[in-house]
């Protein structure tokens, strides 16, 4: 579908941005780029949304109207790769494969605008700040589908643990809800030498964070997916010090609403119980950040008859408990979040870590996808 020339210039594009990576709500180059780009090959470019966030239509305005988003922010973190085009800006990277998300949906875009779109309307919809920042729903508050409408969106993310030429969507889960939370925990300080005259702070902390992770083996059904993970725990300043305060920090994710309430009603209990079992108070701060990531099962199908016509493997494989902020366009609209095969021989790491690079050898294949559910809308 796309000549060699082509190809090469969208993996310079996406070694250009990986190597000029923006963090959330400050992807002004990768817009300003991505902008240019479309308003040359003939889209409507509307810039603005979530304050980076670009939106490109070709069509009528007739239906039907399809969404088609990539994600385009980097991530807070130190790149360890040693590559040609290795991120140039300290303490950011793309380690989760967002320049090649936008590279892919960017050739896509050249090829659409020359076969052209007739009897449809096709919004290309580049998001900012996923990681953790929520845009999309930024964008939809700003009112993405009210000045672009859409019958129907879809998200490509690519998979470093599924190798190249498999292709998932899931008819319903995908990606699961999360939420963040902060565990204040406060007692009387001490000697370290006279524990007795002290509360009991730090073995508070310890024995919240051992509780807090059987939760969701204790109080959910065995049938029933859910994950509490204390990732931070923090207390004391010396040897000979008992401290009077602690901090632990963590993660929850579920699909089920239910098993959302019941995880987070059940990690206060077991905080103020133990704490108040040393002597201490506890204050849990729960923040729900993103909602399950849900695909409608019709919108599902057209992906996997696209995937088989193009000879990938669409066979189906386990939702994950990473979660995802395109679930937040999936509860306005109908659509499909997919999952792009992406990994390598041999050493293949994973997205979050300091030492991945999105695998360019998949990116005329999610390019392809983007043209031919292009097509498909065309044809109604």
């Amino acid at each position: 579908m796309f000549d060699s020339t082509h190809i090469s210039e969208a993996v310079a594009w996406r070694h250009d941005l990986h190597r000029h990576p923006e963090i959330a709500y400050c992807e002004t180059r990768t817009s300003d780029m991505i902008a240019r780009l479309l308003d040359g090959w003939g889209w409507q470019v509307t810039r603005g949304l979530a304050t980076t966030g670009v939106v490109a239509t070709m069509g009528d305005g007739g239906g039907p109207r399809i969404g088609m988003r990539a994600d385009i922010d980097a991530l807070p973190i130190t790149e360890v790769t040693g590559l040609d085009h290795a991120s140039t800006t300290p303490g950011m990277m793309h380690a989760c494969g967002h320049d090649g998300h936008t590279a892919m949906l960017l050739l896509a875009a050249r090829q659409i605008a020359v076969e052209g779109v007739t009897g449809s309307t096709v919004q290309l919809i580049f998001q900012p700040a996923e990681e953790a920042e929520a845009g999309a729903r930024v964008m939809i508050e700003d009112g993405l589908f009210d000045r672009f409408p859409c019958d129907s969106v879809y998200g490509i993310h690519n998979w470093p643990a599924l190798a190249p030429g498999r292709m998932v969507a899931r008819d319903a889960e995908m990606m699961a809800a999360f939420a963040v939370f902060d565990i204040t925990i406060t007692g009387k300080g001490g000697h370290g030498a006279m524990p007795e005259q002290s509360d009991g702070v730090v073995a508070a902390a310890a024995r919240i964070a051992a509780a807090a992770q059987e939760i969701p083996a204790r109080d959910l059904s065995p049938l029933t997916p859910g994950v509490m993970s204390i990732t931070q725990i923090h207390s004391g300043s010396a040897y000979n010090i008992c401290p009077d305060s602690a901090a632990l920090a963590g993660t929850a994710r579920w699909f089920d609403a239910d098993a959302g309430d019941t995880l987070e009603r059940r990690l206060g209990e077991v905080a103020q119980g133990i704490a108040a079992a040393h002597g201490c108070t506890a204050i849990l701060d729960y923040q729900r950040r993103y909602p399950a990531t849900i695909n409608t099962a019709p919108e599902a199908a057209i992906v996997r008859e696209i995937g088989d016509a193009m000879g990938l493997d669409t066979s189906d494989t386990d939702p994950s408990m990473a979660s995802e902020d395109f679930a937040f366009m999936l509860q306005k609209v109908p659509g499909a979040y997919l999952w792009l095969g992406a990994g390598r021989a041999g050493a293949n790491p994973g997205l979050h870590a300091a030492s991945y690079d999105f695998n360019d050898e998949v990116l005329p294949i999610g390019a392809e996808f983007w043209v031919r559910l292009a097509r498909h809308a065309t044809r109604g």
